[in-house]
């Protein structure tokens, strides 16, 4: 479960770098790295 927690998280740290150089999305690329930066925490903090 945890691996599918950060692939999920790289995924959406690499949507939302791309969708930084293309402003169409707006608000939705943000939201995109805070939820990758959720699952990488709940991740860190379920193997600890």
């Amino acid at each position: 479960m945890s691996n599918l927690l950060y692939i999920i998280a790289v995924i959406l740290i690499i949507g939302w770098a791309l969708g930084a150089f293309y402003y169409s999305a707006g608000g939705l690329i943000h939201v995109l790295l805070v939820i990758a930066i959720i699952a990488l925490i709940l991740g860190v903090i379920r193997r600890a």
